[in-house]
């Protein structure tokens, strides 16, 4: 049973500037509640028991978030409004569940991964990019389902546009294993238009087996400079590791951009 997840918040958030030049984005206010706190109960629905927080020196507003015990107390002291008492106790429940490890060095989301590894106690383990929120279904629980009955790694999966391929992993896939799952013949970073294997996109939930770590010690850098999940993922699947390609259900948004936040404030607003 998959009991922990990962959740890297280290990262800068150059595309939703100016906001995030003081603020850190995963803290930024989707119809009124940060937009982590969607990802965090996500985890809860799926049967998560422990999250590890991945953030930087730059990002501890977000650690203070979960811990100004201090600032309610006072509040709930002098007002006992239960907006307040009911906020602060929803705000424990998170704080019982987090680890923090620190990635102060923007060196990649496989860099990210591999800053967990001391702290990841079981097989396989689960992977939120904050940037994607998927509503209405639950993806995670989905995605844990499907890693019990094929006993695999399981990375969600989604069209995309085709010209757009260049901002995503993109799959290759090789079988179909059921209505919803496919087998992952490759995984290309980034790949140009021309040479994307088809416009199936990587999207950011990632069921991953500890054996990657062994990878990411010696993955070297990739696009960007960067050390990318996707090239340790690729190594293993070279080794014969099964992964599978999970077409969810839930609405898909996209909240690292600013067209995107915008958007996801409007259509969270209608669920």
């Amino acid at each position: 049973m998959i009991k922990q997840a990962i959740i890297p918040l280290a990262g800068q958030g150059t595309r939703l500037l100016p906001l995030t030049s003081v603020f850190a984005k995963e803290l930024l206010p989707i119809n009124g509640r940060p937009g982590v706190e969607y990802i965090l109960d996500e985890c809860i629905e799926a049967g998560i028991k422990e999250i590890i927080f991945i953030i930087s020196q730059k990002k501890l507003m977000i650690k203070k978030y979960f811990y100004s015990d201090t600032f309610y107390k006072k509040i709930i002291k002098k007002k006992k409004d239960p907006k307040v008492i009911e906020e602060y106790k929803k705000i424990l429940k998170y704080k019982k569940m987090i680890k923090f490890v620190y990635q102060n060095k923007p060196k990649g989301t496989g860099d990210a991964v591999l800053k967990t590894k001391k702290y990841i106690k079981d097989k396989y383990f689960l992977m939120l990019l904050p940037d994607d929120l998927i509503m209405k279904y639950n993806c995670s629980k989905s995605m844990i389902s499907t890693h019990k009955k094929y006993k695999s790694s399981v990375m969600a999966s989604m069209n995309v546009n085709k010209k757009t391929v260049s901002r995503w992993g993109i799959y290759n896939l090789s079988k179909k294993v059921s209505k919803n799952n496919f087998l992952i013949k490759e995984v290309v970073e980034k790949p140009s238009i021309k040479n994307a294997p088809s416009n199936k996109a990587v999207i950011g939930r990632y069921i991953l087996p500890k054996t990657i770590f062994k990878k990411l010690l010696h993955q070297k850098p990739g696009k960007g400079g960067e050390i990318h999940i996707t090239d340790a993922i690729q190594s293993l699947i070279n080794e014969n590791e099964k992964f599978i390609a999970h077409n969810f259900a839930g609405k898909y948004l996209d909240c690292g951009t600013m067209s995107g936040f915008i958007k996801s404030n409007i259509e969270i607003g209608k669920l």
